[in-house]
């Protein structure tokens, strides 16, 4: 296990970081400027894993968890095939509930997001600030222009492998299972990400995610965990399912030519017949409903559920036809990063559809996900990235 090093790697990485930062500044201003430093409170706040836990301060369920994600990063290296690098060897208190709060926008007659461009990472559908003030902010500047709006809080993202990012305080709230797979979600963000294409990148580290903590239960967990976990995922699939059917209707009401008036009226029905299918869902499983009755639902919140789950069944279906070999998967994956991005969509359709079929019993028979989602009429998933405020997890 490679082990946390502070100097000089880390002065080094900082200085590299401050160069990155002094020309993004030339770019932008204002917005990369709180980016940057909320990025270096996040580095800057580090602890080895190793000194947190054996710190006799530390408080026992943090220590039992952060043993718990040692464990599983060594999981993820030799098990997952995962890298094996200095990212989660270290840990921040960042002392608030969440590390970044994301806002998403779509026009209030469509579900293609509005995406914005930076250096490096391309074109994603969120704007991500360190302080929920200015997301709010900037997502009420959006709705005064007319777009649907959702800001979400975010627990946990990926530099894409560019810094050692740490394990935060914000993911201690989760259950067991939660955290670990979370790892995994976002060390497979290091291992293929494609810029300006969200949802493959979102929808590979999700299949990873829950590949990973599959074999991580077949390792580590009972029979009630492995019992769980499968609920959860049941919950989870027929949430996509209905919001997928959703979209649907919406796009085509929104392709209609009915007058602004109807068709405001129309989308509002059916977002409230979406309310209630997640709620009548939600007490049918014995969960909260909160999530759903403290937030307005609209375009923007429906945006993330296609950027983490649209691509999933595809990617588990090439996991399959590897005969669930993690290389030759990975290896696959890569070959699709490299196509033109119409080839790309195209290939993972036909992995979602017709040839996915052939794969099915084979996915089952590995207890992972395998009902198809459908995409609506003429709807093309649109590109995002990590750590989304709303997509709904189960715990």
């Amino acid at each position: 296990m490679a082990a946390f090093r502070k100097y000089p790697v880390c002065l080094v990485r900082k200085l590299k970081l401050l160069l990155a930062v002094s020309g993004i500044l030339l770019l932008s201003g204002c917005y990369y400027l709180q980016a940057a430093r909320g990025q270096l409170e996040v580095l800057g706040k580090r602890e080895p894993v190793d000194e947190v836990i054996a710190d006799s301060g530390t408080p026992e369920d943090l220590a039992r968890r952060l043993e718990l994600l040692r464990d599983a990063r060594q999981f993820a290296i030799d098990e997952l095939g995962l890298p094996d690098n200095d990212s989660y060897r270290s840990y921040s208190d960042l002392e608030r509930d969440y590390v970044v709060w994301n806002v998403f926008a779509a026009p209030e007659f469509s579900l293609e997001p509005k995406t914005w461009c930076y250096p490096i990472v391309g074109c994603v559908s969120y704007r991500g600030y360190f302080s929920e003030r200015k997301a709010r902010r900037h997502a009420e500047r959006l709705a005064g222009r007319g777009y649907d709006v959702a800001v979400g809080g975010v627990a946990a993202y990926s530099t894409l492998g560019r810094f050692d990012d740490p394990i935060l305080n914000t993911m201690m709230r989760w259950d067991d299972l939660r955290i670990v797979s979370t790892l995994f979600h976002e060390l497979a963000h290091q291992v293929v990400y494609v810029k300006d294409d969200t949802a493959f990148n979102e929808s590979f580290a999700t299949a990873v995610e829950e590949i990973g903590i599959r074999r991580w239960l077949d390792r580590h967990g009972g029979q009630g965990d492995m019992s769980a976990y499968r609920s959860r995922k049941q919950l989870q699939q027929t949430y996509v399912e209905l919001v997928y059917a959703a979209r649907a209707d919406l796009e085509a009401l929104y392709a209609s030519e009915l007058g602004v008036t109807d068709m405001r009226a129309r989308k509002q029905a059916r977002l409230a017949r979406l309310r209630g299918e997640i709620e009548a869902a939600l007490r049918a499983a014995g969960r909260s409903t909160d999530f759903w009755l403290t937030a307005e639902l609209n375009n923007a919140r429906l945006v993330p559920v296609a950027l983490y789950e649209g691509r999933v069944p595809a990617f588990h279906a090439l996991h399959a036809a590897c005969g669930f070999e993690l290389d030759c998967f990975y290896r696959e994956v890569r070959a699709l990063s490299e196509l033109p991005a119409d080839e790309r969509h195209a290939r993972l359709d036909e992995l979602g559809g017709g040839k996915r079929q052939e794969l099915v019993g084979r996915a089952r028979s590995f207890g992972l996900p395998t009902a198809p989602v459908s995409y609506g009429r003429g709807h093309r998933v649109a590109p995002t990235e990590t750590g989304s405020g709303w997509r709904l997890r189960f715990r």
